[in-house]
């Protein structure tokens, strides 16, 4: 009983998704109230709020890891984040709309992409239930970022910290840099990899067993589908606002790995990911927001892990505050250099 009443806890991340439920039915301020909570509420309150490195006790972890409640408010996450789509959308008809109004209510569905669409998504996809990763396709696609299933399991987590994985920010390398690396990068990467995969099989790579080509015409079919029944104005604005939620998503791979790099031990091999080879965040906001993501030490470490029993390692280098705060620290380089090549410093990682 005790395990499933803390579970409840992760329901705040849907505080967002009302906010942005909100802003689509909403004019002028309130169409800003997701972007708001965001990257100024929560950050302002993380400063004031402790860090929490406690871990679950093996007792408390068993009953967790087997707590369907933990699952069932991942699944509910899909079919709101249809919905909120789907609510988007025909917001985006209503006559006499100010510049502001639009705006507003792209950037809310954007976060919604970012944080619905791709962070459950990726939880998801690390599933070896073949539902649950079919439920992270669907995230992924509202996102128009279906490669990330393909990249993040066979390319990033295998290549972490190392110079061939793109969604790995180098030493001194600012955000804006890092962008076209990743966004760039990680899409190519796909793509080779879903070929190679093919090519051992002996098959042909234009084919529908291509799960990267699957991917492109399930995405193209998305657009056509808005563009038909919504028009030029609404599909661009909604791809608008999937390219904020996959900038989001990059923009938390910086921060979650700058600087880092695992040591060479042969030609082209390197030591077994370990935690320090991630940043990791223990403040209390950032986790809940992001089903726990911000504790990426771990879940690099073993990607197994389900969301609600990943650790707190003594040996993790840490971020300064939370996730979104980082996020805003990393969009003016000069501070981020400042503040965290002195973190590398003080972990002896430089």
């Amino acid at each position: 009983m005790y395990i499933s009443i803390k579970a409840f806890k992760y329901i705040t991340p849907f505080i967002l998704y009302v906010l942005s439920l909100l802003a689509f039915q909403g004019n002028g301020l309130i169409c800003y109230a997701p972007l708001l909570y965001t990257f100024f509420a929560i950050p302002f309150f993380e400063l004031f709020i402790k860090a929490d490195a406690n871990n679950l006790d093996e007792v408390e972890e068993s009953l967790a890891k087997k707590n369907k409640l933990y699952d069932f408010i991942l699944y509910a996450a899909v079919i709101m984040q249809y919905y909120s789509l789907w609510i988007f959308l025909h917001s985006l008809q209503e006559p006499s709309l100010s510049a502001a109004t639009i705006i507003g209510r792209v950037i809310g569905m954007g976060l919604l992409c970012g944080t619905f669409g791709i962070n459950v998504a990726h939880e998801l996809g690390h599933r070896v239930n073949k539902m649950e990763q079919t439920f992270a396709k669907l995230l992924l696609l509202t996102s128009l970022y279906m490669h990330f299933f393909i990249e993040h399991n066979k390319g990033h987590h295998k290549h972490v910290a190392t110079a061939s994985d793109p969604s790995t920010a180098k030493y001194n390398q600012s955000l804006y840099a890092f962008w076209p690396q990743t966004l760039i990068g990680t899409y190519k990467s796909a793509w080779k990899i879903a070929n190679e995969e093919l090519t051992k099989k002996g098959s042909y790579w234009f084919s529908l067993q291509n799960e990267m080509l699957l991917f492109q015409l399930i995405q193209a079919a998305l657009v056509i589908i808005i563009l038909f029944f919504f028009g030029w104005t609404i599909t661009l604005l909604f791809i608008v606002a999937a390219l904020i939620g996959g900038l989001l998503l990059e923009s938390v791979n910086y921060i979650e790995h700058y600087g880092l790099t695992r040591n060479e031990t042969g030609d082209h091999q390197f030591e077994r990911v370990q935690p320090h080879h991630s940043w990791n965040s223990n403040h209390i906001i950032g986790r809940l927001m992001l089903f726990e993501l911000s504790r990426h030490s771990d879940h690099h470490y073993l990607a197994s892990r389900k969301y609600q029993i990943l650790r707190s390692y003594d040996n993790a280098p840490q971020m300064p505050t939370g996730y979104p705060g980082m996020i805003l620290l990393s969009l003016v380089p000069p501070l981020w250099f400042k503040v965290m090549n002195n973190q590398m410093k003080k972990y002896n990682l430089k």
